[in-house]
């Protein structure tokens, strides 16, 4: 049986109950530990460490991702340093500006709304509303992703430390809502290569950011679906999702406060213009 570290618990967190998971900060085995500052100084002595961006916490992330094996979180790690540096990252977070946000939410619908029992922050994404045709008239599949990373960027920098504090212990990952209401297989495979560098994005850029995930109104034809989509994901990510037909608002209330949760998908929360343009949360003063 591996050694427990006596690491100290994550600075900020005031809940007494908390207890972080394994492999957090605060439940590391000794071996894990001595593999958390291997990572580190090698990354620092190869000259790939950033300071601001690179805490304890996300070389974790990685590490978790590949199951704490050096090497390859260290492979994972490069690469995907390489990667921000291709797709532009650092100016994304500078300037981007997503102009087109309440045309696109017409037509597809995704957005970050409140938090879940466990003061993560709840994702909402509708994949059931789509219009192919509307949406490509008035964005690109490029501003897509750049949108996709942008928000992903914002969740490490103010949604999940928002939440953090609000609710007195690390929040490290969202809880998602995939809506199939109505989805169409022609449409999705319009979009398939989109999802496909989406999901590629999620699951390699940004490691460990998913708690829950639920899937909701599966149609027929869905597991045709789901077997597209599944193999891109390994298996520690397939085990978080549940996917539910037309009944399932009982199961999310379990998980999402009733108030946070949009009354359409069986909760209390309608908020002024829309749920999905409201940007509610912990991380938005003004919707407190």
């Amino acid at each position: 049986m591996a050694s427990q570290t006596t690491a100290a618990v994550p600075e900020g967190v005031t809940d007494p109950n908390y207890k972080p998971l394994p492999g957090r900060l605060g439940n590391l085995t000794a071996e894990q530990q001595e593999t958390l500052t291997k990572f580190k100084k090698e990354l620092q002595d190869e000259g790939h460490f950033v300071p601001e961006r690179h805490d304890d916490a996300l070389l974790l992330r990685f590490l978790r991702a590949r199951k704490f094996d050096l090497i390859k979180a260290k492979e994972m790690f490069v690469d995907c340093e390489k990667w921000r540096k291709d797709f532009g990252v650092d100016e994304i977070i500078k300037s981007f500006d997503f102009k087109e946000k309440a045309a696109v939410d017409k037509y597809y619908p995704q957005y970050y709304h409140k938090t879940d029992k466990d003061g993560r922050p709840l994702y909402i994404e509708r994949l059931g509303q789509l219009n192919v045709s509307e949406l490509y008239k008035i964005t690109t599949p490029e501003r897509l992703l750049q949108r996709l990373v942008y928000e992903y960027e914002k969740n490490n920098r103010e949604r999940m430390p928002a939440c953090s504090k609000a609710i007195g212990h690390t929040v490290e990952t969202s809880c998602t809502i995939l809506d199939l209401k109505g989805v169409g297989i022609t449409a999705f495979y319009k979009v398939k290569n989109y999802i496909m560098e989406a999901s590629s994005i999620g699951q390699n850029r940004y490691p460990e950011s998913m708690g829950k995930f639920y899937i909701l109104n599966s149609p027929w034809g869905f597991k045709q679906i789901w077997g597209f989509i599944k193999p891109w994901l390994d298996e520690v990510t397939v085990s978080k999702i549940e996917i539910y037909d037309s009944v399932y608002a009982d199961e999310l209330l379990k998980q999402i406060p009733a108030e946070n949760l949009p009354k359409d998908f069986g909760g209390k929360c309608s908020c002024a213009g829309g749920c999905s343009l409201s940007d509610a949360g912990p991380w938005n003063p003004a919707t407190q």
